[in-house]
C-alpha cells in the first residue's frame, strides 16, 4: 500500500498529500555591474538529487532584496531610453517632427521608423509588428519614436516635444464584428501581410481552426444530433482580458561592442527567439547580437514577445553608449501582451444517464492589433476546447482575430484557460439539468489512457481523471466559521477586514473544475533544448558546470538543472552558468516545458560526459575493457560498480583534464492540425488538474470569500517537492484572480485601468488554505517520467470557483471574472 507523505504546503494552512507510483566563463567587456552575490555563478554544496527539495541558490538573494533584477543594472556613462507611444488606438501617421526633441540638452538620439537599419517588422509567429509605427498605429500605446537621453526625465520631456500628425480612425474594437462582419474595417490592409493558407485566414481573422468528428465529419446537421439526445443545454460565456501582472516591469540594457555588434542584457523567456527577431531589424548577423539573461521578475507568458529589445539596441548602436530601458507600471500595461479575452458559445447533448452524445463550440479570441502567439493559442483552444471528455460527435470552430484592442499573446494556460471555463460551465449546467452530482457526470464521461481527444490524438500515457475527481470530492470540507467573538474571524467572511459583512447574508457553495492542458510545443514545431555540461577537478574536488540558454523566470529550473547533474554524475559541486546565446537554444520558459526539455537535455549531456569518463577509465585500465556502461555508475565522486564497489576516484582519473559534452533533446514529433477537419497528433504530452472550491458568498452585497481550494494533480514524477507545490499554489491563485477580480477593462480599444490601483490581483488575504494531492503516474515517453506541472492548475481553478459561486447563489454567472453586480443581479451602467 502506498504511503502518504504530508507536509505543510503554504503559510495559509494548506497540506500536501503525495501519492507515489510504485567554473564560470569570462565576462565580456561592458557587462552591467550587479551585486557580488548575484554576479557570481549559482552553485550549491548540498548533495540533493531528484526528489529532494534543495534550497534555491537565488532564493535567499530574492527574499533579502540582494538579487539583481534587470532594472538594477548600471554602467558608467549609460544613457536612458524612453518611448513615445500613440495616444490613439487607430490612426494614420501623416508626419513626425523630432526637431524640438533633438534640441533639448541631454538628448543624444531621437529615432523613428526611418532610422530602423534593417527589417521594419518583426513578430513571434507572423512578421506583422512594426519596430516603430510607420504607416498607422493600431493600438493605444504603440511605439512611434524612441529617445536616448542622459536622464529619464530628460527623455520624457523630449518625448513631449515630438510632434506626430495623426489622422484619427474609428477603432475596430468589437471582436465579433471584426471576425464576421464583411463590412468591418481591416486592421491590416489586404495584401500587407504574408498569407498562411493553412490557417484559413480571411479579413481580420488571423486563424480559423475547425474540428469535425463523428457525425459532424460526415456532414450531419445540428438538428440530427439534437434528436439523438434526451437533454440539450447551451450557453454563451465570456472570459475577460487578464494581465500577467509580474512584479518586475520590462527592462534591459544594450551595450555596443567593438566588433560592430551589440550585447543585450534582458529579462525574457526565450533568448534565441529574441535574437532571431532582433538581428534582422538591426541589419546584423545573429552572431553579432549576443543576449544574456538578466534577473527576471516574473513572466507568465508576457515576456515571450519583444518589448524594448530592438529599441535599446538601435539607440546603443546609434549613440555608441550603453542604453537602459525601464518601463513604469502604466507603460508596462501597454508594452506587453495579455491573455486573449474570449467569447464562446457551447451546446451539449446527453442521454438521460449522462452519457454525452455530441458537443459544439465556437470560441472567438481577441488577438488585438498584432498576431503574437494568436495562431498557436487558437490551436490549443480548438484541440482542447471541449475538454477531457469522451464525445463521439464534436464540432468546434476557434477563431483568432485582429482588432485595435491591446495585443494579446501568451499567458499561463495559453488558450486552454478560456475554453476550460466554457466547457466546465456547460458540464455543471448539464449535471443540473440531469439531476446528477457534477462530479458523477464528469466521471461518467471521463477520458483515460487510450482515449482520443477531438483531434483524434490518443492519450498514450496515464490519465487518472476519474480517480482524481473522486479524490477531490471525497476530501473533507472545511467547517463553517460563524463565531465573531474574535475580531480576526472577520477575515474569514466576504469583505474581510473591510468588515462589510457580519455573516447574515452569507451562503456557502462548493464547485468543481477539471482541465486538460497540452505540455511542450505542438503542431509540428521542432521543439528542442540544448545543454553543455563540463566535468573537471577544481581545487581537488570534482565539479560540474551546466550551461544552457534556458530562462529562469521564477519557476525553479536553476535548482532542477543542478539536481539532474548530481543525480547523473554523482558530484556534489554543481555550478549553473548564466544563461546566454553562447550555447544553443533551450526554447522558451513556457508551455510547462523546461523541466521536460532542458531537463532532458541536461540529462543527455550528463550521460554523454559519464560515458566519456567510463571510456577514460577503460583506457587507463581501471575498468575492464569489455565492461559496459550499464555496469558502472558515478557516485560520490567515484566510478563504482555494484559488484566491485569503488573503482576510481574522479580526482585521480581526470587530473587536469576536463570532460565536456553538448547535447540536444527533442521530444517526439508532432504534426499540424488538418485545416478543414482539425485532425492530427498535434501535442506532445497532456497534463491535468482537478479543483474543488469552497466559497462563502454574501448574496446581498455580492462579495465572495474563497474558503478553501483542493487541487489534485498528476505530475508523473516529482523532481523538487517544494517547488512543485509552489507551482500548483501559484497557478491556483492566478485562476482565483481570473475568477474574481482580474480584468483589464477596455472600452473603445482604450485600457481604462492600467495600474495595480485599479487592476486587482489576489493578495495573501485573498489566497485560501489549499489542500494539494499530488499523484505520480510516470509518463514513459518523458525524461524521468515527469509531466509538466506549471499550467494545469490555472485551467481548473477558475471554473471551480465560479461553479462554487453558482452553487451558493443559483445564478448562471457566464462571465469571468464574476462581478458583484452579477451576484446581486443588478445592471451597472458602462
Amino acid at each position: 500500500m502506498a504511503t502518504d507523505i504530508r507536509t505543510t504546503a503554504s503559510t495559509t494552512g494548506g497540506t500536501t498529500t503525495r501519492t507515489p507510483a510504485s567554473a564560470p566563463t569570462s565576462t565580456p567587456a561592458g557587462t552591467p555591474t550587479r551585486s557580488p552575490a548575484d554576479s557570481a555563478p549559482l552553485s550549491s554544496t548540498t548533495r540533493d538529487g531528484l526528489g529532494a527539495s534543495p534550497r534555491r541558490p537565488d532564493g535567499t538573494l530574492k527574499v533579502t532584496g540582494a538579487f539583481a533584477y534587470s532594472s538594477d543594472m548600471w554602467l558608467e556613462d549609460m544613457l536612458w531610453g524612453t518611448t513615445l507611444r500613440s495616444p490613439h488606438p487607430h490612426a494614420r501617421i501623416r508626419g513626425i517632427d523630432t526637431t524640438a526633441a533633438l534640441r533639448l540638452p541631454g538628448v543624444y538620439a531621437v529615432l523613428t521608423h526611418e532610422d530602423v537599419p534593417g527589417e521594419k517588422r518583426y513578430g513571434l509567429e507572423f512578421t506583422d509588428q512594426p519596430v516603430l509605427a510607420y504607416d498607422k498605429v493600431r493600438y493605444k500605446g504603440e511605439a512611434v519614436a524612441i529617445i536616448a537621453a542622459d536622464h529619464p526625465e530628460t527623455g520624457r520631456r523630449a518625448a513631449e516635444r515630438i510632434v506626430v500628425d495623426y489622422e484619427v480612425l474609428p477603432p475596430v474594437s468589437d471582436v465579433t464584428a471584426a471576425a464576421f462582419d464583411a463590412d468591418s474595417p481591416l486592421v491590416h490592409e489586404a495584401g500587407s501581410l504574408p498569407v498562411h493558407e493553412e490557417y484559413n485566414q480571411s479579413g481580420n481573422v488571423v486563424r480559423h481552426q475547425p474540428i469535425r468528428t463523428g457525425a459532424f465529419a460526415e456532414g450531419a446537421d445540428i438538428e440530427e444530433l439534437r434528436a439523438r439526445a434526451d437533454v440539450v443545454v447551451s450557453g454563451e460565456y465570456e472570459v475577460g482580458m487578464q494581465d500577467q501582472a509580474f512584479l518586475g516591469p520590462e527592462s534591459g540594457m544594450a551595450v555596443p561592442a567593438e566588433d560592430g555588434g551589440v550585447d543585450l542584457y534582458i529579462a525574457t523567456q526565450w533568448l534565441h527567439v529574441d535574437q532571431r527577431q532582433i538581428a534582422p531589424c538591426l541589419g546584423l548577423p545573429a552572431d553579432k547580437v549576443r543576449l544574456t539573461l538578466a534577473g527576471v521578475g516574473g513572466a507568465f507568458g508576457a515576456r515571450e514577445d519583444l518589448s524594448m529589445q530592438i529599441h535599446a539596441c538601435m539607440l546603443a548602436l546609434r549613440t555608441g553608449k550603453p542604453v537602459k530601458f525601464v518601463y513604469n507600471r502604466e507603460e508596462s500595461f501597454y508594452g506587453h501582451v495579455h491573455r486573449h479575452p474570449a467569447k464562446m458559445a457551447y451546446e451539449h447533448g446527453a442521454m438521460s444517464d449522462g452519457t454525452l452524445v455530441y458537443a459544439t463550440a465556437q470560441v472567438v479570441l481577441d488577438g488585438g492589433a498584432y498576431a503574437s502567439a494568436t495562431p498557436a493559442v487558437v490551436g490549443v483552444a480548438s484541440s482542447l476546447g471541449l475538454g477531457p471528455y469522451e464525445i463521439p460527435n464534436a464540432r468546434m470552430d476557434a477563431y483568432g482575430v485582429y482588432t485595435t484592442n491591446p495585443p494579446c499573446g501568451a499567458m499561463r494556460g495559453f488558450g486552454a484557460v478560456q475554453a476550460c471555463f466554457g466547457y466546465e460551465s456547460q458540464m455543471d449546467r448539464l449535471a443540473e439539468e440531469l439531476g446528477m452530482h457534477p462530479v458523477d457526470l464528469r466521471v461518467k464521461n471521463a477520458m483515460s489512457q487510450g482515449s482520443h481527444i477531438i483531434t483524434g490524438q490518443e492519450i498514450d500515457s496515464p490519465l487518472p481523471m476519474a480517480e482524481m475527481l473522486l479524490r477531490a470530492k471525497d476530501t473533507a470540507q472545511p467547517v463553517a466559521r460563524r463565531d465573531l467573538a474574535d475580531p480576526a474571524d472577520v477575515r474569514t467572511l466576504p469583505g474581510g477586514t473591510a468588515n462589510t459583512s457580519h455573516g447574515e447574508g452569507v451562503v456557502r457553495g462548493v464547485g468543481y473544475g477539471v482541465g486538460l492542458k497540452n505540455l511542450c510545443y505542438s503542431e509540428g514545431f521542432d521543439d528542442y533544448s540544448t545543454a553543455r555540461v563540463r566535468l573537471e577537478v577544481i581545487g581537488g574536488e570534482p565539479s560540474v558546470l551546466v550551461h544552457t540558454a534556458a530562462a529562469e523566470v521564477g519557476q525553479g529550473l536553476v535548482t532542477v538543472k543542478g539536481q539532474i547533474a548530481r543525480e547523473e554524475l554523482g558530484v556534489e559541486r554543481v555550478t549553473i552558468h548564466p544563461s546566454d546565446t553562447r550555447v544553443g537554444s533551450s526554447g522558451s520558459s513556457s508551455a510547462s516545458r523546461q523541466s521536460y526539455m532542458t531537463g532532458g537535455a541536461v540529462q543527455r549531456a550528463c550521460q554523454a560526459v559519464r560515458s566519456q569518463v567510463f571510456a577514460l577509465a577503460r583506457a587507463r585500465s581501471l575498468v575492464a575493457a569489455g565492461r559496459p556502461d550499464g555496469d558502472l555508475a558515478l557516485v560520490g565522486g567515484k566510478v563504482v560498480s555494484e559488484l566491485d564497489g569503488a573503482l576510481a576516484e574522479l580526482g585521480d582519473l581526470l587530473g587536469d583534464e576536463a570532460v565536456e559534452a553538448t547535447e540536444e533533446f527533442h521530444h517526439r514529433p508532432t504534426e499540424p492540425l488538418d485545416p478543414t477537419r482539425g485532425q492530427g497528433d498535434s501535442h506532445t504530452q497532456f497534463g491535468m488538474c482537478v479543483h474543488r472550491a469552497v466559497v462563502d458568498v454574501d448574496v446581498e452585497l455580492g462579495l465572495v470569500k474563497v474558503v478553501e481550494m483542493t487541487a489534485v494533480q498528476d505530475v508523473g514524477r516529482i523532481l523538487h517537492p517544494q517547488q512543485l507545490i509552489g507551482q500548483i499554489e501559484g497557478a491556483t491563485t492566478q485562476g482565483i484572480g481570473l475568477a474574481l477580480m482580474e480584468e483589464i477593462q477596455v472600452k473603445d480599444s482604450v485600457i481604462r485601468n492600467p495600474s495595480f490601483t485599479d487592476y486587482l490581483i489576489p493578495t495573501i488575504l485573498d489566497t485560501p488554505p489549499m489542500r494539494i494531492d499530488v499523484l505520480e503516474r510516470p509518463d514513459p515517453a518523458a525524461p524521468y517520467g515527469l509531466r509538466g506541472a506549471g499550467e494545469p492548475a490555472t485551467l481548473s481553478s477558475t471554473p471551480a470557483v465560479v461553479a462554487a459561486i453558482r452553487d451558493a447563489t443559483g445564478r448562471a454567472l457566464t462571465h469571468a471574472p464574476v462581478r458583484p453586480e452579477d451576484i446581486v443581479g443588478i445592471v451597472v451602467p458602462d
